[in-house]
């Protein structure tokens, strides 16, 4: 699969490296092309590096690892050549004191959607820092992470279903794009928890036999 990177930043880097090793084709866009070089030489398997359009119009499947202030200003400059094409969204729009900087509006995945009416928006990748996202693989007590993905196009989610695996990952399916701004509330929620209360978020959900409630016999 040819994949575009639009962002030099951590999640382009994790994302990037992990697809490379995957064997696929990729190549990294950014405003500053030094630093798309020097990233592209870091994810190595042979990447390339260019400009946003060149990473735009080369992928099948663009990842939009961009600060939520400018994903889509620069996904609407760029929106011709991201006709008919996957864009994986990974932004999380949290502000200072973990405020979800989008409350009362789209989501980030939404405007992404709105700027290049033309691409298949997919939300995936949004909840854990980026080094969890550099292990290899990430797989805790023995369970591979799990990956919630939201998006309208069964074909494009499949790709990115796909994308999720060669990280290690399972995919989760999680509904349409309307439900990208639910993923996004639950980063802010799990990161102020983290950051703020050094929480285990983990324990707030009762295992999958449990979530109807108790078993039978066990209360």
């Amino acid at each position: 699969m040819k994949i575009g990177v639009l962002g030099t930043g951590n999640m382009a880097d994790a994302l990037g490296t992990h697809w490379a090793r995957a064997g696929h084709e990729v190549l990294v866009g950014g405003r500053d092309e030094r630093k798309a070089r020097r990233l592209a030489a870091r994810i190595g398997g042979g990447a390339g590096h260019g400009s946003l359009r060149a990473a735009a119009a080369f992928g099948e499947v663009v990842l939009a690892a961009l600060p939520y202030e400018a994903g889509a200003e620069v996904v609407g400059e760029l929106r011709a050549p991201l006709d008919g094409k996957v864009l994986l969204d990974c932004t999380n729009p949290v502000g200072p004191g973990f405020r979800l900087l989008t409350e009362g509006g789209p989501s980030a995945a939404r405007r992404l959607a709105s700027a290049a009416p033309g691409a298949h928006v997919v939300k995936a990748f949004n909840l854990c820092h980026e080094d969890v996202w550099r292990m290899t693989p990430p797989v805790f007590d023995g369970r591979p992470l799990a990956v919630p993905v939201c998006g309208d196009d069964e074909a494009a989610r499949a790709r990115v279903d796909e994308l999720v695996r060669d990280t290690g990952c399972e995919p989760v399916a999680a509904g349409g794009l309307d439900r990208a701004g639910l993923l996004e509330a639950t980063a802010a929620l799990f990161i102020g928890l983290w950051v703020a209360e050094q929480a285990d978020v983990q324990a707030i959900a009762p295992p999958l036999a449990y979530a109807s409630g108790p078993r039978a016999g066990s209360v």
